[in-house]
C-alpha cells in the first residue's frame, strides 16, 4: 500500500480519571524523524511514543502532542503543617488571655489560615500512564495513518495515469527513431547528387554513413530501460512495503535515459517528446517525494 508521508490524527478520551488528547501531524522528510511535546513531569513518555509511532511509520517528520489533565486531582494530595498549626493556635489563647476576651477558637478558625494547609502533587504510576496514553494515542495514530492512506491513493492514482503517458512517449520515440536514419539517407543521397552531377554514386558508400549515422543516434537501448523502469515503477505502487525511497532513485533512472536520448537524438520532434518526457518525470518526482 502507497502512503504518503502527510498525515494527521487527533483522539481525546477519559482514562482512569484523567483527560487525554493525543494530535499526530507529518510531513515529507527524507528519514524518520520525531519530536514529542508532553507535560514537563512525563518527560519519559516521549522515548516510549517514539518507539510505538515508529513501529507503523519508516519515514516522515513526525510530530506529537499530549495534554493530560486530572480530573478528579488523583494525582494530587492535601498535606498539613500541622506544628504551624499549634502555632496558631497557642498564638491565639494566648492572645484570648492577655487581652481577656473569651477563647472561641475552632477549627473554623485554624482553617482561615491557608498556609497549613500544602498540596502536594502525587507521582503517578509510570507504567498505569503509560498504557492510558497509548490507549488515546492508539486511537489517534489509526486516524492518522488511514489519512496517509488515502494520500497514499491518491499519488498512486496519479503516478500510474503519468507512466501511461511517458509509455506513450517512449512508443514515440521508438517509431520516430528509424525515420530519421531514412531521412538522413535521402539528405545525403540528395546532397551527393548535387554535388557529383552526372557522375556515379557510391550506393555502398551512402549505405556505411547511414549505418554509421544510425550507430550513432540509435537510442533503443534507452527505450529499452525507460520499459523497464516503468515496469518496475507499478511494481513498487503495489508494493505492500515502503518504497518511496527505491520509487525516489528510480525517477533518477528515468531523468538519465530521457537526457541521453535528447543527447543522442540529432532530430527536433523527438526533442520536442523528450522536453515532455522530462516534464512527466518531474511531476512524478514531485509525487514521489510525498511517499514514504
Amino acid at each position: 500500500m502507497i502512503r504518503s508521508m502527510t498525515g494527521y490524527g487527533k483522539a481525546q478520551k477519559l482514562v482512569d480519571g484523567r483527560e487525554i488528547a493525543v494530535e499526530i501531524r507529518s510531513v515529507n522528510h527524507r528519514f524518520f524523524e520525531f519530536s514529542a511535546r508532553v507535560p514537563r513531569s512525563m518527560g519519559y513518555l516521549e522515548e516510549k511514543l517514539k518507539s510505538f509511532v515508529y513501529q507503523y511509520v519508516s519515514r516522515g517528520k513526525v510530530d506529537i502532542s499530549v495534554t493530560v489533565v486530572s480530573i478528579d486531582e488523583m494525582d494530587s494530595q492535601v498535606l498539613v503543617n500541622t506544628p504551624l498549626a499549634k502555632g496558631y493556635l497557642d498564638a491565639l489563647r494566648n492572645l484570648s488571655r492577655e487581652l481577656g476576651v473569651e477563647d472561641d477558637v475552632t477549627m473554623s478558625t485554624l482553617a482561615r489560615f491557608h498556609d497549613i494547609f500544602v498540596l502536594q502533587k502525587v507521582d503517578a504510576d509510570a507504567d498505569a500512564l503509560w498504557e492510558a496514553v497509548r490507549q488515546v494515542a492508539e486511537e489517534a495514530l489509526t486516524s492518522y495513518l488511514a489519512m496517509r492512506a488515502a494520500e497514499g491513493e491518491k499519488l498512486r492514482a496519479d503516478i500510474l495515469n503519468r507512466l501511461d503517458v511517458i509509455e506513450g512517449y517512449v512508443a514515440r520515440v521508438e517509431e520516430r527513431s528509424p525515420q530519421t536514419v531514412e531521412e538522413y539517407r535521402a539528405k545525403l543521397y540528395a546532397k551527393l547528387c548535387e554535388v557529383l552531377g552526372d557522375q556515379q554514386i557510391d550506393e555502398q558508400r551512402i549505405l556505411t554513413e547511414a549505418a554509421i549515422f544510425a550507430d550513432k543516434i540509435a537510442v533503443n537501448e534507452e527505450t529499452v530501460r525507460l520499459r523497464s523502469h516503468i515496469a518496475q515503477m507499478r511494481q513498487f505502487l503495489q508494493s505492500p512495503q515502503p518504497v518511496g525511497r527505491k520509487m525516489d532513485f528510480l525517477v533518477q533512472e528515468f531523468n538519465r535515459e530521457a537526457n541521453t536520448i535528447g543527447s543522442k537524438a540529432q532530430d527536433i520532434e523527438i526533442a520536442r517528446i523528450v522536453v515532455e518526457l522530462k516534464s512527466e518525470i518531474e511531476k512524478i518526482r514531485e509525487q514521489v517525494q510525498n511517499i514514504e
